[in-house]
Parts: structure tokens; C-alpha cells; sequence
């Protein structure tokens, strides 16, 4: 057992359920309005944590402080974790949507049930970070072992979720697949946690991938990073991020990103305008990843869209000048998860493989392809590993 339920939850100051102000903390979000309709469209998979909904409802109705309610939403939350982690690898349920509709369930209820003590706004607030950190894998990382090598992978929530309300998300299949894995290669031995992040602007404003991150680059406690997200026809390993946002796509609170690709935006973080290079470059091992090729192709992507033009440039020294408009992985928060993680890495100077994959599409859910999905990209991981 990786962890005890009633873990230490860690916060830091940085550390908020972001988009959220106090005074809108009982209104569902855009998200949860959609629950409905999703349980009248795929009630299998909504419903199929329904009873840890309903006992984490009930639990919180029945706290008599601020810190039993805590306690509470830890337990649950992490218990939603794994279960949801325990359905794809023990059971064979390659379905990563009823974790997403189970947490939009508890902080629902966690917007909206009265507990037995004056529950202030910040308290309430606290409650819905909780679950939203604990669901997500972000309080189960355990990087204790220093006879292994340690990888960090993100996958993310299903999204576009407007267009098609059934619709799953490969990254997260793999991620809840792989988290906590063992993986060997030789001599060589790597032990892989997994973290879902939101498909929400508003948490990259506000430092999601930064306060994920930045702690275990400072510690050297990670020797590869691989943020994954769902793209297109074949693996794309995205050779080039880039800083600003220009897609014309909501995320999952149907807010944009703000820029156009006339006018491209740069991300914020800390309240002010998110600062560095219009370009960066990853580190993954591309050469080794790339002989990993089947079932679907590894493509090593370099092309990026300037102001200027669009191309496929050979090295980083070429994109000097450009105004990024976007990454080799886009415009959208795929692009943006691996630009963080990379610029993050380079500020505080650790030298680790850290870039970002692109899974083959799916159309709503493909069990079996995203199983293939998931276990091109554990094959990937271990060719990775042998160059660590």
C-alpha cells in the first residue's frame, strides 16, 4: 500500500481550486452542469463510482469540524483515485471518463451539502481543493525509492466535451494504467507516477504545472518528465513548444485561450504575464522512443507556426526572432503543459529528459485502441529508461 487514507495533504500558497471565487463557491460550474447529461448518455461509466460519491456526501454532511472535513475529502478522494487507477489495471476497464464524472460528483457535493459546522467560504474552498488534488494523483506521488529511477507522467481529462459528451481521453487511460508501475529494462529500473491535469486555463494561470513540478526539480527527486495528451493520427513527440496561446478551442469550462493566430497570447502564472523564451526545445530520448513504432508511428515533430511562416526547423537557433503563435504541439494547453514543464526545468537549471507526447485520436471511446495506446507508451518509457 503506496499510501494511508487520511494522508498529509500539502499545500503551498501558490496552491488554489482555481477559477473559483468565494463568492461563486455554491453555484455548480460549467463542468458539473454537465453531469446530467452525461449520465443520460454513458450512465455506465458516470454511475460506475456512484457509491463513493454518496458515502463522501454523506461523510461530509456529518463533519463536525473544519479538519474532520478535510479528513474526509482526503479519504475519498484518494479512495476515488484508486479505484479508478484499480478498474484500469486490475480489472481491464480502459475507460479514464468515470473518474472525471465521479470527481465532478464529490465537488458538486462538496459545493453544496451543509456539514455540521459553520463552514466558512475559505474552508469550503479548501474542501474542493482537496478533491480535485487527491483525485488527480498529485497527493499519491511517491518517490521514495533510491535504488529506481523515478518518471513522472500527466495525462489529461476528457475534453470538448460539448461536442460529444461521451467522449474519453487515451493520456488518461494511460496515466491511471501506468501509475505506480514498475518498469525494467536490463539493470535498469523505474518506477512511473501519474498525475490527470484539468483541461481549465484558469489552473495553468494560476500554477498548476509549476507547483506540481517545481519541488521535485529542486529536490532531484524525478529523472524524466512526459506530460502526454491526446493529438493525432500517430504518436508526435513535440520537439518544440511554444509560449503563447492561439487556438480558437474552450477548455472544459468553455473559456478561450485568448489569443488568435493573428494575435497570440502569452499564459499568466503568479498574477502577472508568464515570462520566457518564445521557444523552447525537449529532451526526450527521441531516438530511442522512436524504434518503439508499432502499432502506430512515433513521429519526431518540429513543425512550428510563427507570425512569420510555418516550418519545420532543424534546430532551436532557427526559431530566434520568431513570435511563437505555435508549439510543434499547438496552440492549446497540450502545447502549454509541455512549454511549463520544460521552461520550469531550465529555471531552476536540472538537466533531466522532460518533453511531451502526443497520442494517436480516438473518436469518443475505443477501449481497444487506447489499451494499444497505453501499452505503445509504456514500450516508449522503457526504451526511454535505457538511456537514463
Amino acid at each position: 500500500m503506496r499510501h494511508p487514507l487520511s494522508i498529509a495533504v500539502r499545500f503551498t500558497a501558490a496552491t488554489t481550486l482555481l477559477g473559483l471565487s468565494l463568492h461563486t463557491l455554491a453555484a455548480p460550474t460549467i463542468e458539473e452542469q454537465r453531469l446530467p447529461k452525461a449520465r443520460a448518455a454513458i450512465p455506465e461509466s458516470v454511475s460506475r463510482h456512484d457509491g463513493l460519491v454518496k458515502q463522501f456526501t454523506q461523510a461530509f454532511s456529518q463533519a463536525a469540524s473544519q479538519a474532520d472535513a478535510e479528513t474526509v475529502a482526503t479519504d475519498y478522494a484518494f479512495g476515488l483515485w484508486q479505484a479508478a487507477r484499480d478498474d484500469i489495471r486490475l480489472l481491464n476497464k480502459l475507460d479514464d471518463r468515470p473518474l472525471y464524472w465521479a470527481r465532478l460528483g464529490m465537488t458538486q457535493a462538496a459545493r453544496s451539502t451543509t456539514p455540521r459546522y459553520a463552514i466558512t467560504p475559505a474552508g469550503r474552498q479548501k474542501i474542493l481543493e482537496i478533491v480535485e488534488r487527491t483525485s488527480r494523483g498529485i497527493e499519491d506521488i511517491w518517490f521514495f525509492d533510491e535504488d529506481m529511477k523515478h518518471i513522472l507522467i500527466t495525462g489529461f481529462d476528457p475534453f470538448l466535451l460539448d461536442r460529444n459528451i461521451d467522449q474519453s481521453n487515451p493520456s488518461g487511460v494511460a496515466a491511471l494504467r501506468l501509475d505506480g508501475k514498475i518498469i525494467r529494462v536490463g539493470n535498469k529500473v523505474a518506477r512511473i507516477e501519474a498525475v490527470l491535469a484539468p483541461v481549465r486555463f484558469a489552473d495553468f494561470d494560476a500554477g498548476f504545472v509549476e507547483n506540481l513540478l517545481r519541488d521535485y526539480y529542486r529536490r532531484k527527486e524525478v529523472d524524466m518528465v512526459v506530460t502526454i495528451s491526446m493529438g493525432r493520427a500517430q504518436f508526435d513527440l513535440e520537439r518544440f513548444p511554444g509560449l503563447r496561446r492561439s487556438a480558437d478551442v474552450p477548455d472544459n469550462m468553455n473559456v478561450k485561450a485568448g489569443g488568435t493566430t493573428t494575435n497570440p497570447t502569452p499564459p499568466m502564472l503568479d498574477g502577472g504575464t508568464l515570462s520566457g523564451k518564445e521557444f523552447v526545445e525537449f529532451s526526450l530520448p527521441v531516438a530511442a522512443m522512436q524504434k518503439v513504432n508499432q502499432p502506430f508511428a512515433v513521429n519526431d515533430n518540429r513543425q512550428v507556426t510563427t507570425l512569420k511562416q510555418t516550418f519545420a526547423p532543424q534546430r532551436l537557433a532557427e526559431l530566434k526572432g520568431e513570435v511563437s503563435v505555435e508549439g510543434s504541439g499547438g496552440g492549446y494547453l497540450s502545447n502549454e503543459i509541455s512549454y511549463r514543464s520544460v521552461r520550469l526545468r531550465d529555471d531552476v537549471g536540472v538537466r533531466i529528459p522532460v518533453g511531451h507526447i502526443h497520442t494517436p485520436a480516438i473518436q469518443r471511446h475505443d477501449p481497444e485502441t487506447e489499451g494499444k495506446i497505453a501499452d505503445q507508451i509504456e514500450r516508449m518509457l522503457k526504451a526511454a529508461l535505457e538511456t537514463l
